[in-house]
């Protein structure tokens, strides 16, 4: 083999390593996220609500994003998200959402405060 041949050789394999690295560093990054993760767009939600309650300022920002962060620690999104959902339908009142006050829909709603008052309490 020329000189000219393996410089080839290892330039591809270098090329070729190079893009299946990243492959494989990011691979074992997503495997370990938790598995109840928010996604970005329930986290930001969270956010812009509670800086347009709390304020505008990146301080408030700061906290807010340590709150969300505290409720996904605490609640998997599943049970987030349909206690948002019970809460959003509970606000229109009305007789067609007295369904929402049985007993085991107010317990899902309850979790959520629990973890929303942990999240205040450790980062406001």
């Amino acid at each position: 083999m020329s000189y000219r041949f393996k410089s080839a050789a290892v330039s591809g394999l270098l090329a070729m390593a190079a893009i299946v690295a990243p492959m494989t560093v990011a691979r074992s990054v997503a495997q370990e996220l938790p598995a109840n993760d928010y996604p970005t767009v329930a986290r930001a939600d969270y956010v812009y609500a509670c800086m347009a309650v709390n304020g505008q300022t990146r301080a408030i920002l700061e906290k807010c994003s340590c709150s969300i962060d505290q409720i996904a620690g605490i609640l998997p999104y599943d049970q987030y998200e349909e206690a948002e959902t019970l809460i959003s339908v509970g606000l229109r009142g009305g007789e067609n959402v007295a369904w929402t006050h049985s007993p085991e829909f107010q317990e899902k709603i309850k979790n959520l405060r629990r973890a929303q008052v942990e999240g205040e309490l450790r980062c406001f």
